[in-house]
């Protein structure tokens, strides 16, 4: 036996529990495996989690914070027009060096799974070639999936579509789309359309940036569900952000969400990013701008939380950290009960797990032995101590530690932060 984890506790509740690992797969979990291993951590009551899993970013412009200006506004126009200012000054080592850097981030996060979208309206598609050699180089540790995305539009850029086919035949995963960036709600609709059909015939996913507007006129999402389902693509496609259903009205939203469902179409919400770029035309009363997460999750629909950006031309902050961007859609969305925050928790590790496809995930007999110790007893406990992850472990080795959090008690007398630790 390669490894055994004794006295874990499970994001289902389950607790005092044995994972015993062989050949980079788990073999056995159950109370008190009578095995032994050459490795064995004592999880000590500590929550072991599969890993987390991003479903929505774009590490070709990460960490290009400040490059060759600081979006003074905070808008995302300013962030696209910035990232267009950008473009021609990229290199590809800078791309690789950037996005290797983040994955290291990554690693020490226990994020192991993404998804980025990489812009393909440069014609040298520089970006594209910079995040292949990318996801060669991190595959032993990270499972990174890309998405051909026409950032300008895919009619408003006149070689974007070409670009596109260009991308997906040199590897990229998933076709992208920004239907409401083209010039008209026509064109928008056009070019689901288009992408949708594309992807149909060659087999591919579809991931789309989708009414990210607090526009409640902005409809795609509707026929980004109507092209899958007469398609047969159900399960195969997203929609990211969907901000625009959070200025929609009741009446309307009680006709889409079962459309999304029936359709079999995903969700991702932006937590760090659509409370901060929505509702900037507002004065007061203030727009969240946020999508209608716990009305989706109640409807059936599969919802993932993703990072989307780290400090790039859109957001000057984020680390890497899953848990952050739980915590902030936990607030967000107002999903404090009990149910709710352990969806939550689902947001950033099994929903966006099952949006990218992803084999052998989770924690059973059969599965891959990739798995996080965190300093936390609980889902809703690591969500709200941002737990260190004491051990990241891929295919069975683990490759990241860090040390579990400590403090003493206080000169007032008061319990230290450790004694709140909630392990009943």
């Amino acid at each position: 036996m390669d490894l055994i984890i004794r006295h874990a506790s499970l994001p289902d509740g389950r607790r005092d529990i044995d994972i015993a690992v062989q050949g980079g797969r788990i073999i056995a979990v159950d109370h008190a495996l009578p095995m032994q291993a050459s490795q064995e951590i004592d999880a000590a009551g500590d929550l072991v989690s599969p890993p987390f899993v991003d479903a929505h970013f774009h590490m070709d412009a990460t960490l290009s914070y400040g490059q060759p200006r600081v979006n003074q506004s905070g808008t995302l126009l300013e962030g696209i027009a910035l990232w267009g200012e950008l473009k021609p000054l990229l290199t590809q080592d800078a791309l690789v060096e950037r996005a290797m850097q983040y994955c290291d981030w990554a690693v020490g996060r226990g994020l192991l799974a993404i998804r980025s979208h990489v812009d393909i309206c440069d014609d040298r598609l520089l970006a594209v070639e910079a995040l292949l050699e990318v996801k060669k180089r991190v595959a032993p540790y990270i499972d990174l999936q890309l998405v051909a995305f026409p950032q300008d539009g895919i009619f408003r850029s006149a070689t974007a579509f070409g670009n596109l086919q260009r991308a997906m035949a040199m590897g990229v995963d998933v076709v992208g789309g920004i239907p409401h960036f083209e010039r008209t709600m026509a064109d928008g609709a056009e070019s689901v359309r288009l992408l949708c059909e594309f992807a149909a015939q060659k087999g591919y996913r579809v991931d789309m940036h989708c009414d990210e507007s607090d526009d409640p006129m902005s409809r795609h999402i509707e026929t980004l569900a109507f092209h899958t389902q007469r398609l047969g693509m159900q399960g195969r496609v997203t929609g990211s952000h969907l901000t625009s259903m959070h200025s929609m009205d009741n009446y309307y939203v009680s006709k889409l969400l079962p459309l999304i469902r029936e359709a079999g179409v995903s969700a991702i919400a932006n937590p760090l990013i659509n409370i901060t770029l929505q509702g900037r035309h507002d004065s007061y009363p203030k727009r969240r701008g946020m999508t209608r997460v716990a009305e989706m999750l109640a409807s059936g629909i599969t919802v993932a939380f993703g990072q989307d950006c780290t400090m790039d031309p859109w957001y000057s902050l984020g680390s890497g950290d899953m848990l952050e961007v739980a915590h902030m859609g936990l607030h967000v969305a107002q999903m404090t009960g009990q149910q709710a925050m352990q969806q939550c928790y689902a947001a950033v590790t099994e929903m966006p797990a099952q949006i990218l496809g992803l084999d052998n995930y989770g924690i059973y007999a059969g599965a891959n032995a990739d798995l996080v110790i965190l300093d936390a007893g609980s889902t809703i406990e690591a969500i709200r101590l941002r737990a260190a992850r004491r051990f990241v472990i891929r295919r069975g080795k683990v490759i990241s530690q860090s040390p579990a959090a400590s403090a003493s008690l206080s000169l007032s007398g008061r319990p230290a932060l450790a004694d709140f630790r909630l392990r009943s």
